[in-house]
């Protein structure tokens, strides 16, 4: 097992690190440029709608969707996750300091892969039953006609109900249950049955409660987070200017000054922020469009502008104060990685509420995203195998969820990670394909 277990990470690791670097960034690329720099243009636009008219009780979502907010939330509650608090320690101890420099070039250009996923999941949603539904597997069978496309689509639903609704929410819960023991000292099990039966109680209630749900939790844990590490940052104050200079210093000679770790490369720091960047905000995996194909608008660009806060939300906000406070504790090249370093980072400051202020976020940030990948994995398995299908589904990511809390899981993380990658690749294909329909969209022009 440990065998098949180290080829798995190896696999996922030549995936991530090399082939969908260079995909998923020559995609933002290439969508900046046809789109002319689309993440700038319509942030204002963007930034309006998400905040114009914020309220945590939003209208009822129903069949014919959902608000443009509650698609938002529910597209951040998937991508603000574990990934923002241990990815980022991850990529800053693998890629020093100056890997946070790379996870904002990834997260640009992800704005504008992520406009334009948004856009298309918007433009071929369709009508079943009744229900407004749509996602990738709706715009790759437009993108290539007949049984080719029909097989893309079906591969892509397939890849995220493993990689996202079955492994994906088994190592959610695992982190929370790792948490709750660390700092509470709580039986796993015992985590796990409560995490599961609050799951099913939301899974129970559909797109309405769940669009309900991420609504109020996505504002109020970010403001939670988002809180904690202002008031670290304050505490270290003095220590800011040198962070910041590590971070674009680092980004290009990691061995330049002080607060490098030893033997990285440049290449190493672009390969981790990238990657960690890339892997945080989803910008197309092909998971977020399910929210926004959902999203009640006038026209697919309106929700196209909402979608790039979703990447910005998680990114330039939430990931970048977690390195910030992780580079300006000084404590990334002693040795300690992952939610070892953010613990410590944070105990600094806070002293024993450290562990617990950490063991809260990870309990919202993962049960958040087990919400939106329950959700998107939802939409596919509905798709494959119809509704009534749906109670099979759901009763299996509960069971997942709870042995997932007490089991150790590094098999599955490694292939949840290799799945969730490889989902991207048809999704990529088909948004390459369709970008003439998205250029003519976002110029006014009916396609």
């Amino acid at each position: 097992m440990e065998l098949f277990t180290a080829l798995v990470e190896q696999a996922s690791s030549f995936l991530w690190d090399y082939l969908l670097l260079f995909l998923l960034v020559g995609t933002g690329i290439f969508f900046t440029i046809r789109l002319r720099g689309v993440q700038l243009r319509r942030f204002g636009e963007g930034f309006r709608r998400v905040f114009g008219g914020f309220t945590l009780r939003g209208k009822k979502a129903g069949h014919d969707g959902m608000s443009s907010f509650q698609a938002l939330t529910t597209a951040i509650a998937a991508q603000v996750g574990t990934g923002n608090i241990t990815g980022c320690a991850t990529a800053v101890v693998s890629g020093g300091p100056g890997a946070l420099f790379w996870v904002w070039v990834s997260a640009f250009f992800g704005m504008a892969t992520i406009y334009a996923e948004a856009v298309l999941a918007q433009h071929y949603k369709t009508v079943e039953n009744g229900r407004v539904t749509g996602g990738p597997a709706y715009y790759i069978r437009a993108a290539f006609k007949g049984r080719f496309g029909r097989v893309l689509a079906g591969i892509f639903s397939v890849l995220i109900i493993l990689a996202l609704g079955f492994m994906g929410n088994m190592v959610q819960s695992n982190s929370i249950g790792d948490a709750f023991a660390n700092a509470f000292g709580l039986n796993r099990l015992l985590v796990g049955v409560i995490v599961a039966a609050i799951a099913a109680f939301i899974f129970l209630g559909g797109v309405q409660r769940i669009a309900s749900v991420t609504e109020k939790i996505v504002p109020v844990m970010a403001a939670f987070y988002i809180l904690g590490c202002l008031v670290i940052l304050v505490m270290n104050a003095r220590a800011l200017p040198n962070t910041f200079a590590q971070i674009f210093v680092l980004a290009f000679d990691p061995q330049a000054m002080a607060g490098g770790v030893a033997g990285v490369t440049v290449q190493q720091a672009m390969r981790f922020g990238v990657a960690r960047g890339l892997f945080s905000n989803e910008a197309g995996l092909g998971s977020t469009p399910h929210a926004h194909a959902l999203a009640k608008v006038k026209q697919p660009q309106d929700q196209g502008a909402v979608a790039i806060l979703g990447v910005f939300i998680d990114t330039f906000v939430v990931l970048t104060l977690t390195g910030l406070v992780l580079i300006s504790s000084g404590l990334v090249p002693q040795g300690l990685t992952g939610t070892a370093l953010t613990q410590a980072a944070f105990s600094q400051s806070f002293g024993a509420f450290g562990p617990i202020f950490i063991a809260i976020c990870m309990f919202f940030f993962a049960f958040s995203t087990i919400i939106g990948w329950y959700f998107f994995g939802h939409t596919n398995f509905k798709a494959l195998f119809g509704e009534k299908a749906l109670p099979l589904y759901s009763l299996i990511v509960v069971v997942f969820i709870l042995i997932g809390s007490t089991l150790k899981v590094d098999l599955v993380w490694a292939m949840a990670d290799f799945f969730n990658g490889l989902m991207a690749i048809p999704n990529l294909l088909a948004l390459l394909a369709l970008s003439g329909v998205v250029a003519a969209i976002d110029r006014g022009q009916k396609k």
